[in-house]
């Protein structure tokens, strides 16, 4: 079975581009192979990230001031 694929063009900072062609040739894959494989991690990341949210979503909520002040009357600043 063929898999379809969509192109789509990215720029690259030379000296990422440079480190992914190396990583491309000594891992005998391509760039291409190597982004896929990158976004796919750093998406599944953010399933994890969302999936935690919503768990936590019935959780009461804390202001950053009354943190801090907390932290300041325990002595932890």
């Amino acid at each position: 079975m063929r898999r379809i694929v969509k192109r789509a063009t990215i720029s690259f900072d030379p000296d990422l581009h440079k480190a992914l062609r190396i990583k491309a040739a000594e891992t005998d894959r391509s760039i291409s192979d190597l982004v896929n494989a990158a976004v796919r991690r750093s998406l599944a990341e953010d399933a994890v990230d969302l999936a935690a949210f919503e768990d936590r979503v019935h959780e009461p909520t804390v202001a950053f001031e009354d943190v801090l002040r907390d932290l300041k009357s325990r002595g932890k600043l």
